[in-house]
């Protein structure tokens, strides 16, 4: 073989298995140590730890996007870390205490819900910079969600009893929607037709008609629901309960708990691994991670992390 040849060979080998090695990630912010643990999905365990030199909460992996965004609540940043060398290359200065964090659709903007500021910041992935911010008016705002076809965005504020809607061609908030005392976990079906909102304080599930942006039912699932996941086929939604300590798995088409499955102590956000196999539920006071079979609903393993686990992303 030609030299030249060979050695592009070799460097499509080495593309090809560092993609490799970039997927199959559940990254999780440990909010109490300053840390984010790196999970293989494969053997679920922690293949590497990454000192954030703060308070680690919201994380998102944007499509086509080698980076892993974590809002810092020390000095209000937004950190890029890289997926594949896990350094932290690029940081930016959000408004105060930012929380979770999101990907539009298409991944050009990052959202980060700022509890301190009541307001929603905007960053370009491109340009890495804040390019506006949204203020609504629900009090320590938590999460800041895209909408399926990334026009509308739901809020949820922890002192509220409402989520807020921004129209994000128009920049602005359009509409509050009263769901019950202190709004947590946000999930969208995947055609974007209902919205799924947790309700911690009062315990409940409640189902938005994105339509109508109106509430169209509720259901009780458990005690203090506070996290949402919604499964890739639309079919099944879960929802984490941090006064029962478990996941309820709801089943969508009749808006009924088809189970509970146990996890850890207080558990929080979660993230499903995008082929739809896996749950990874971030659960605080056990300082791990449970790890639940998305489609059997059967648990696969306790995942020890870092300390209070907040929430976990993966690709």
């Amino acid at each position: 073989m030609h030299p030249h040849l060979h050695l592009a060979s070799l460097c499509l080998w080495a593309a090809l298995t560092q993609t490799a090695v970039a997927a199959d990630q559940v990254f999780v912010t440990n909010e109490g140590g300053g840390s984010i643990s790196v999970i293989d999905s494969k053997t679920n365990t922690v293949v590497h730890t990454i000192e954030t030199e703060g308070k680690p909460r919201g994380l998102a992996l944007c499509a086509n996007d080698p980076y892993l965004y974590v809002s810092n609540q020390n000095g209000s940043q937004l950190q890029a870390i890289h997926t594949q060398t896990y350094g932290i290359e690029k940081t930016l200065a959000l408004g105060e205490s930012p929380e979770a964090v999101y990907c539009s659709p298409d991944g050009q903007w990052i959202a980060v819900a700022n509890e301190g500021s009541n307001s929603v910041s905007f960053i370009s992935t491109a340009r890495w910079k804040l390019q506006f911010s949204i203020p609504v008016r629900g009090k320590n705002p938590e999460h800041a969600m895209f909408s399926p076809n990334g026009k509308l965005m739901l809020v949820s504020a922890e002192e509220a009893d409402q989520v807020d809607v921004i129209d994000l061609s128009k920049r602005t908030q359009i509409k509050s929607i009263r769901v019950g005392n202190r709004p947590r976990g946000i999930a969208f079906s995947p055609d974007g037709n209902t919205a799924y909102v947790a309700v911690e304080t009062d315990s409940l599930l409640v189902a938005i008609d994105m339509k109508k942006l109106a509430v169209k039912s509720t259901l009780s699932v458990g005690t203090r629901t506070n996290g949402l996941a919604m499964h890739p086929n639309g079919k099944w939604l879960f929802a984490t309960n941090g006064g029962d300590a478990n996941v309820a798995v709801i089943d969508t088409q009749n808006f009924s708990v088809h189970t509970q499955v146990p996890v850890g102590q207080r558990p929080w956000n979660m993230a499903i691994t995008p082929d739809g196999s896996k749950l990874y539920v971030a659960a605080g006071r056990s300082h791990a991670v449970s790890v639940i079979d998305a489609n059997t609903f059967a648990p696969i393993s306790t995942v020890p992390v870092g300390k209070l686990p907040w929430g976990a992303a993966a690709n």
